[in-house]
């Protein structure tokens, strides 16, 4: 089979209430893992890669390439949306030369006039090939990939003026960061969330979603969220899980120094944070 876009399948999620998890992928045995728990859930599936993790497996067509293999090899039946997080104007063009079917143009950094325009130009490039596309306004806190957010709170406007341009989904800021939550953080912001949805119907995303707890993205997702990225979370249980590997004396058992026995014990790990979020993002079977 191969990759679905993910126009209707976001669409729908704003429409019925409900999100589709977005998971990063960093190797193999993570694409594996995301790909298992889609499968195991019965549910729709993307997976992404940044722009620092597609230069550490080999670039764009080596990570498309990849992931098509392993829904091939592994039976997939579920759909999975093939996406680029967080690319800037390049990366986006790249990515889509390469074969995905779902990119993010991260144009927050830029002038917004600026950002506007590179915007526009990814759509009709993306478009004109059954592509999707991902914008963002209002910088998401932390750092990804160099791009760093202090997290300010999207403008209502130019959200509207974003979303006009025919982005399938839109990234929004609302007090949300990427990486570990400082223990300080306020929580998002759900008066902004609500006025952005109320003034643009398009799939609203949420960035940063590892370490947000479960009553606040529930919330979101009933606002409007379709779509709830998640990285840490699989970063933190992947160490956990192959740490304890090592503290329980795994690898000292016969042939437990096996690398594929080490990973293993982080791959099933990532699985199952997966499925947890699927769960909490309400994503219905399909079968």
């Amino acid at each position: 089979m191969s990759f679905i876009n993910g126009t209707e399948t976001f669409a729908a999620a704003r429409k019925g209430h409900y999100a589709v998890g977005a998971f990063n992928t960093n190797n193999l045995e993570w694409t594996r893992a995301i790909l298992a728990a889609g499968q195991e859930t019965h549910t729709p599936i993307l997976i992404q890669s940044s722009m620092g993790a597609a230069k550490y497996m080999g670039g764009y067509k080596a990570v498309k390439n990849l992931v098509e293999s392993e829904v091939e090899s592994m039976g997939i039946t579920v759909p999975v949306i093939m996406h680029l997080d967080h690319g800037n104007y390049e990366a986006a063009k790249e990515a889509i030369a390469a074969g995905y079917s779902s990119v993010m143009f991260d144009g927050h950094d830029l002038d917004f006039e600026d950002n506007l325009v590179k915007t526009k130009e990814i759509v009709a490039l993306a478009h004109a090939q059954g592509i999707s596309v991902e914008a963002e306004v209002g910088s998401i806190g932390g750092e990804e990939d160099g791009i760093v957010g202090a997290g300010e709170l999207a403008d209502v406007e130019e959200a509207k003026t974003l979303a006009a341009t025919g982005v399938d989904y839109l990234a929004v800021g609302i007090g949300n960061i990427h990486g570990v939550y400082p223990e300080n953080w306020k929580g998002l912001n759900f008066d902004r969330l609500q006025e952005l949805a109320d003034a643009i119907d398009t799939p609203l995303v949420l960035h940063g979603g590892s370490g947000i707890p479960k009553e606040q993205i529930v919330k979101a997702i009933s606002m409007g969220i379709s779509k709830v990225n998640v990285n840490t979370e699989q970063q933190i249980a992947w160490s956990e899980a192959v740490r304890k590997y090592y503290e329980e004396d795994n690898d000292k058992k016969p042939k437990g120094f096996d690398p594929r026995k080490v990973l293993a014990s982080g791959t099933e790990a990532i699985k199952n944070t997966v499925k947890e979020r699927i769960e909490w993002f309400n994503t219905p079977s399909m079968w």
